[in-house]
Order: structure tokens, then sequence, then C-alpha cells
């Protein structure tokens, strides 16, 4: 008998680590306990207040609740009614759909920034309204970490977050409309016109930019979910991060590292967090590197569609980078004869740098940041 309980034992421990490394497609909820009626929460102020108030011990392995208020100083987030939010996108009309995700549907809409009202399209202020979807992946806790962390930040770089409603099942979160949409249109979806030179190292230095100072705060801030579909863009290509569901604050004191659920996109999580969980800034140098990659060849993180030795991106750029010769077979053909071999090779071996396997060879963000402006 105690054989077969040992034997069940070990099947049940594989049973959880093969889903443990699953959890990082699937990108699923902080957790699935989180199910009651929003009708039945405390007020929404003292929701943030408790969730932006707890504590994490260093041995605490938790979803990723924010360390402390002292990180941050608190702002109070404007509370949007869900009748005004309704009428500013024409009752979420199915036209006004400008993205989707694993929190539910994105749609423009048009508000007086002053009353926070609907306004007739083409005057006010353009939104860009994310609304819950019933079945969405995503849940409460990366709702309020989305408000807890844009409600707080600011920076060119960050995209502005304008208000929210939690009005019963409509969890509803209002941003600044980027006319320009995410980097991952414009790099992937047919019908956008190719990207030049110039504009992708503009995007590259306001992501670098991004990251850069959520890195370098007293209280760092660890992005954890970077990747190419958060980079919004403006009319003039300016870049702005979005998506904050899955942030962290960095460790503090003697801590060399937070130990969390291993979340995110497949492709753009540093190996290190993967195989243990451990996260640090150098995490979103890895992702950011990927970005760079991106950005050089014009291919996907992943692409299951390639041959099995391409479709991971870092992999199969390796073979290449750091070789001004074997370069040129990695680089975006639409790019061609419009930057110098000089030019391409820094970038490609910033990329290098920022991929490596070893976290400790990986330059901060601070330094990418300074190379990607001497391009």
């Amino acid at each position: 008998m105690s054989a077969v309980y040992d034997n069940w034992e070990r099947l049940v421990e594989a049973v959880l680590k093969r889903e443990q490394f699953k959890q990082l497609a699937l990108c699923e909820s902080f957790s699935s306990s989180i199910s009651a009626d929003l009708s039945s929460r405390s007020s929404f102020s003292s929701s943030l207040e408790d969730f932006s108030g707890s504590r994490i011990s260093s041995n605490t392995i938790d979803p990723g609740a924010p360390s402390s208020t002292s990180s941050i100083p608190y702002r109070e987030v404007q509370a949007i009614k869900f009748e005004e939010i309704k009428k500013a996108t024409k009752n979420f009309q199915h036209d006004l759909i400008i993205g989707e995700g694993g929190f539910g549907r994105v749609y423009k809409g048009w508000i007086d920034e002053r009353t926070l009202t609907a306004s007739k399209p083409g005057s006010g202020k353009a939104v860009a309204v994310k609304k819950r979807h019933q079945y969405a992946s995503q849940g409460y806790e990366e709702w309020m970490k989305e408000i807890h962390y844009l409600s707080q930040l600011h920076h060119p770089n960050l995209v502005r977050l304008i208000g929210y409603c939690d009005k019963a099942e409509n969890w509803i979160l209002v941003y600044e409309f980027m006319p320009k949409g995410s980097l991952d249109n414009h790099l992937f979806r047919r019908g956008h016109q190719s990207l030049p030179w110039e504009t992708r190292i503009k995007v590259a230095i306001g992501a670098a930019r991004a990251l850069s100072f959520l890195h370098d705060r007293e209280i760092q801030v660890i992005h954890r979910g970077f990747k190419c579909g958060d980079i919004l863009l403006d009319g003039e290509f300016n870049a702005k991060l979005s998506d904050f569901g899955l942030a962290r604050d960095g460790p503090t004191g003697d801590m060399t590292h937070v130990s969390t659920r291993v979340m995110g996109t497949y492709g753009y999580a540093a190996p290190e967090y993967v195989a243990t969980g451990h996260l640090t800034a150098k995490c979103d140098v890895y992702g950011f590197g990927v970005v760079l990659l991106e950005l050089l060849s014009g291919r996907r993180a992943f692409d299951a569609n390639r041959a099995t030795t391409e479709q991971n991106l870092v992999e199969w750029a390796n073979r290449y980078l750091g070789d001004k010769r074997k370069m040129v077979l990695i680089m975006d053909t639409t790019l061609e004869g419009q930057c110098t071999r000089e030019a391409a090779y820094n970038v490609a071996n910033l990329a290098l740098r920022c991929v490596s396997l070893e976290p400790k060879r990986r330059p901060r963000m601070a330094e990418v940041l300074v190379a990607l402006e001497q391009v």
C-alpha cells in the first residue's frame, strides 16, 4: 500500500509541475477563486486601499499584489458612470471595436474630459474603452493592478489611464486613445505598411524610456508581461507602454528577486523566470531584447507556422547575431537600404546582450536606452 501511495504522490507532483509551465502560455487569471459579484464587495476605494496596502514577505509565493503603499504615492482615480461610457461607445457598437485581448474588447469612444460625460464623435476627447468579457481569462486582481499602477505612474511613454467603471459585472477601464494602435499590428498584421528603420528605432527608444523609468524608481516596478502588443503608438509613432495587469513591485532590501507564479507570453519570458518563478528587472530586459529582434527581423517571437528550427525567434536569431557577415540573414528585407550595416549591427548586438541566458550579462534598461539613442 505504501508503494501505491508513493507512486501516486510522484504522479501528482509531475502533473502539478507540468501545469505550472502551462500557465505561461495560458496567461490565466491570478486567482480563480475570485468569482464573487462586485456588488457584494466593499466600495472600490476601500478595495484599492486594501489591495495597495498588502505586504509580501521575501519568502512568499503569491500572484503578485504590490508590496506596499509606500512604493508609489497614491492618486485617486476617476470613476466614470456606466451610462456615460455606454453613450460614449454608442452602446458598445461593433463598428467601434479597435482591439481585443485576454481581458475583453476595446472600443473607441468620446468623452468630455472635464465632466467625464459622453460627447459626440469628433468632439471631446477620443478614448479607448476596455470592457471585460464575461468569460475573460484575466480577472479582478489584474483589473485592480492596472488601476493601481497606471493611476500613480506618470511618464510620457506610459499610456494614460483616464478612469474606470466597476458597476456590477461591468469592469471597464478608460484610456487615452492611441491612433496608430499597437506595434504588433504594424509589424505583423497584413494591410499595414512596413515601418521604416527610423520609426522602428524611435519606437524602441520610447519603449526603453518607459522600462527605464519603471526600473529606476526607488522601489522599482517590473512589468512582467512586456511584449510587442503592449507597445501602443500615438499619431506621431511615439511609443507608450500599456497593460500593467501582471506588473509587480521589484525586490527590496536584501532580496535579489521576487518569487511569483510564472505568467506572461511564450517567447518573451526570460528562461530563468520560466524555470524558477524568480522575477527581476532583468526579465523585462530579456523581453525587450525579443522585441528588438522582432523590429530587426519582422518575425514574431514565436511562430508555429514556421519550420521547427525557426519557430522560436531568439533561438533562430542567435545563430547569426554577433557576426556582421551573417547578421544580414535575420534582417527584415523591407529595411534594405534604410540603414547602415554598422547601425544594424549595433542594434543586433544590443539585442543579443538583452537576451543573454545569464541575467547578470544583460544590460540595465538605462544602458539600453543610451545605446539606442546613439544609433
